[in-house]
């Protein structure tokens, strides 16, 4: 079995950051240790930190990313935080994706908070992005709650039935374990995009009130468990 070393990971990294045009790659910094990358340096907004996040992520052979770049924001592109939260309301507001009128929010030194009440997790994830975008936008803190009433079985079977009809799913290949409303999933995935699909799936499920994310990008696994798995099946 043949992984990527830390220094090919690493190279990966900075070819990604420097293909994506929202990026500066001289702005950021790049460290990988046995696949988890970690990401620093400054930048000029929220949106490029994130984007910068996924850029890693995109890359087959890494685990985790920490992110630990620093935003500031240069003085032409400053504004108030009663500007950001005018930009913040108005944002939410014209979200159809996000029942604005039971989000509540504060600004402080461009760290917008986010609370209320939200029925799907999806809304959740959609509040945040409808404002990490915006100029001004320093970092998001996300305290809104989900609030549903869906048995925590029924929430596991609902999950289980939406990955088995995923045609690049293997049978237990992927875990599902559920607590009172809080999914975690673990297992193997083949690509950062399969690993997201999954998670937006699993973002509209009712009854999820929080999702743990403990899969792995590891195509090589996958790989050989088909091998054996055709291997097996010929004798």
């Amino acid at each position: 079995m043949i992984y990527k070393s830390d220094e090919e990971i690493k190279s990966e990294v900075l070819f990604q950051l420097g293909w994506d045009s929202r990026i500066n790659q001289t702005e950021i910094g790049v460290i990988v240790r046995k696949g988890v990358v970690t990401l620093t340096g400054m930048v000029d907004s929220y949106a490029r930190k994130i984007a910068a996040q996924r850029a890693a992520h995109r890359v087959p052979g890494v685990l985790d990313v920490a992110n630990d770049i620093e935003v500031t924001i240069p003085g032409g592109m400053q504004r108030t935080d009663s500007d950001v939260a005018r930009a913040v309301r108005q944002a939410l507001d014209w979200n159809t994706m996000v029942p604005a009128d039971k989000i509540h929010t504060t600004v402080s030194n461009g760290w917008v908070t986010l609370e209320g009440d939200v029925e799907f997790y999806r809304e959740r994830l959609d509040a945040e992005r409808a404002v990490g975008h915006l100029s001004g936008v320093r970092g998001v803190i996300n305290k809104i709650k989900v609030c549903a009433n869906v048995e925590p079985q029924r929430v596991k079977f609902l999950i289980e039935d939406v990955l088995e009809r995923r045609a690049d799913r293997e049978a237990e290949r992927i875990k599902v374990a559920v607590d009172d409303g809080e999914v975690t999933l673990s297992g193997a995935v083949n690509s950062w995009e399969e690993k997201k699909s999954i998670l937006g799936a699993v973002s509209h499920t009712p009854g999820v009130t929080a999702v743990h994310d403990r899969l792995f990008i590891d195509p090589y696994h996958l790989h050989i468990e088909k091998a054996m798995s055709g291997s097996m099946k010929g004798v």
